[in-house]
């Protein structure tokens, strides 16, 4: 009898944690930097990941410059070269990574938590972040890559579309340039413009940093001032420009020798923290955000054959992120599969999802929410997003909520104060039809 209580007991203590976000707790460095920390004590690892605002959205006329800068800061730092800085890593089993994007620019590393292997880790990682030398020889090298990654993309239908889209909705735009600069932009670049792009945004008031692992507050507390308390304080990036709403209708056609056609449709969507944000999502996901199921693949993939993938989502950034539909399909279906998207779109707006749609996708996406916040790396990739966009501390806690609550009234109303289909941006990239 006492071992059937103690499993009733464990079940609904398991049921309970299921549905509840992480415990985020957060303090500001001295120098700005704004943290975020979740104790993980079940895994004998910690994961952190320091996220400026650097991204391309900072480039200007410089076009290249925050991502090659960010790719340089592991090829020479604290007079160690890019072999020496990865058999540092190799040697305690740490994982290192960085990326950069439109909005913002990161460095995550992983490693056990003894302090036999987290401490060198750590080491390596302050000289990456404080004392990076932008060696020449490394310098062309990445430069040389990414020339070379841009003439592929003049051979890539999808990048061809993709940067012809941004283009259409964002215009003159920070968010319309790509990550990866252009042809000219990228020769132009030197390795003084990238040590003053990172004299300029890689400081402490630029900064948030997200830790999850097996430490305790004070311990998390150490750990950041190792990480960042080098930093100089400096100043936060400047505010972007608001992103204007499309006032007409613009399509782009680029011819390119391919059997298949990529069509981009979409407009400006919303922002992280947007007051529409659930309806908007959850509304998306009945319309193309839930693969097979949804509205669009129902209809273009399952019913009428016209395209392999189909779909639609918003992609939030610090301002308006694009909201894209987009499918692949035969050249000479092109024109049809583009009617159909349009008319489906169309619909939704006009009359919003059904209430069985509705009902559908809550359990959808209230069931999958454990599995967001299963793993580590996941809470960590949540928790980073919650501080870069100063998102509330209980957002975790409150999204099931905020979804359960929706009404069939609310994601109508949203569609039609937000999404206008007379005023898409479109984009196809294929042989004739």
């Amino acid at each position: 009898m006492r071992t059937k209580l103690l499993v009733v007991l464990f079940a609904l203590l398991g049921a309970a944690t299921a549905v509840a976000g992480p415990q985020i707790q957060h303090w500001t460095t001295a120098n700005g930097a704004r943290v975020y920390f979740v104790a993980a004590p079940q895994l004998p690892i910690v994961d952190l990941r320091l996220i400026f605002d650097a991204g391309a959205a900072r480039d200007g006329k410089e076009g290249g410059v925050a991502l090659l800068t960010n790719a340089l800061l592991a090829e020479g730092a604290g007079g160690m070269d890019a072999n020496q800085i990865a058999e540092r890593f190799d040697a305690v089993g740490a994982r290192f990574s960085n990326s950069a994007h439109r909005d913002m620019a990161t460095l995550g590393l992983r490693s056990l938590s003894d302090a036999s292997y987290l401490e060198p880790a750590l080491e390596t990682l302050v000289a990456i972040l404080t004392r990076p030398d932008f060696p020449k020889a490394a310098f062309k090298r990445e430069r040389n890559r990414l020339l070379i990654g841009l003439q592929q993309r003049k051979q890539s239908p999808g990048a061809l579309a993709d940067e012809a889209f941004y283009k259409a909705i964002y215009g003159d735009h920070p968010y319309a340039a790509q990550p990866h600069g252009t042809e000219a932009s990228v020769k132009a670049l030197d390795p003084q413009r990238l040590r003053a792009f990172y004299q300029r945004y890689y400081v402490g008031r630029n900064a948030v940093l997200a830790i999850v692992g097996d430490l305790d507050r004070a311990g998390a507390e150490r750990l950041a001032e190792r990480v960042v308390g080098g930093l100089p304080a400096g100043e936060p990036a400047p505010e972007l420009p608001p992103v204007k709403d499309l006032t007409a209708a613009v399509e782009e056609r680029i011819a390119h020798p391919s059997q298949q056609t990529h069509i981009l449709m979409g407009q400006p969507g919303m922002r992280r923290g947007d007051p529409d944000y659930f309806p908007l999502y959850v509304g998306n996901h009945i319309l193309g955000g839930s693969g097979l199921v949804a509205r669009l693949s129902k209809e273009i993939r399952e019913k009428r054959g016209l395209a392999y993938s189909t779909y639609s989502y918003f992609r939030p950034m610090r301002r308006k992120g694009p909201y894209t539909l987009g499918a692949q399909t035969r050249n000479a279906s092109a024109g049809e599969t583009l009617s159909v998207m349009r008319e489906i779109l169309d619909d939704f707006v006009a009359k919003g999802p059904t209430a069985a749609e509705l009902e559908a996708s809550k359990k959808n996406i209230t069931g999958g929410f454990p599995l967001r916040i299963s793993s580590n790396k996941k809470i960590i990739d949540y928790i980073g997003m919650i501080g870069f966009y100063d998102l509330p501390l209980d957002y975790l806690d409150t999204f099931n909520a905020k979804v359960e609550a929706l009404t069939v009234a609310d994601i109508h109303g949203a569609y039609q104060r937000r999404i206008h289909p007379e005023r898409m941006a479109t984009v196809l990239v294929g042989g004739a039809e």
